[in-house]
């Protein structure tokens, strides 16, 4: 269903990013992909053009470097001059309680969930606008709409994307370009790996379906909303929780 699309993701190396990536590929899309982590981008690369036979250019810089963003847009500007999509995935979780949070936990944490979004959706709007059309589709999370115990600061740059969310939605729709939100609940990646047993267990009770989530479910939600079938949706933001909120 995305053939003839290109979609640029940010964070694409591992989890959610990387997942997006593989089934974006096997939908068609011609990929751009972003990660710090050069080898582990042209591993992917090799291995995504290889599965599915799609174009794959890699973009490696760090989110939070705004020239780099710019650098970045210019270049597919001049190198492919369409973009149909945005996936702004990148993220860290950097938790801690009250009275154990400092300045660099949360300029670091706001720099790379929200600040890295917000310059993305700026960027690529532009290219968007002359086309008058495409899809921008920001990765939040279920704790940017209820939070969470020690995650006051995630929290809150989560939250802060879905009001950017709301925004952008509102002044790029007169372009024919969508802005939409998934907010993740407990999914399967390398940080819920690293939780206790008791820890994981408690997680999962929370959850109506009873188990937790795979990456490739969050992605399939993306996918949709980079695609046409999604063509009347904006503004939006899609719980991929397994009922953890009901």
């Amino acid at each position: 269903m995305l053939i003839g699309k290109t979609i640029f993701i940010t964070g694409a190396t591992r989890g959610i990013g990387y997942a997006t990536a593989l089934q974006a590929a096997k939908q068609g899309a011609t990929l751009i992909l972003n990660g710090r982590d050069e080898q582990r981008l042209s591993q992917i690369k090799e291995e995504i053009e290889s599965l599915y036979g799609v174009n794959v250019h890699i973009l490696s810089y760090d989110v939070c470097n705004v020239d780099e963003i710019k650098r970045a847009f210019l270049w597919i500007k001049k190198n492919i001059n369409k973009l149909d999509a945005v996936v702004n995935n990148a993220g860290i979780l950097d938790d801690a309680l009250l009275g154990m949070i400092d300045r660099k936990r949360v300029s670091n944490t706001l720099a790379v969930n929200t600040e890295a979004v917000i310059f993305h959706i700026q960027y690529a709007s532009r290219l968007m606008m002359k086309q008058k059309s495409g899809s921008i589709v920001n990765v939040s999370s279920i704790i940017g709409r209820v939070g969470n115990t020690g995650q006051t600061v995630y929290a809150a740059s989560k939250a802060a994307v879905i009001g950017a969310t709301y925004s952008a939605a509102k002044e790029l729709a007169p372009y024919n370009i969508r802005v939409n939100a998934v907010a993740p609940g407990f999914i399967e990646t390398d940080l819920t790996s690293q939780l206790t047993l008791e820890k994981f267990e408690e997680r999962v009770s929370q959850i109506k379906m009873g188990r937790i989530g795979k990456p490739d479910e969050v992605a399939n939600t993306i996918l949709f909303l980079t695609s046409s079938l999604s063509s009347y949706i904006t503004g939006q933001v899609i719980g991929v929780d397994g009922g953890m909120v009901i």
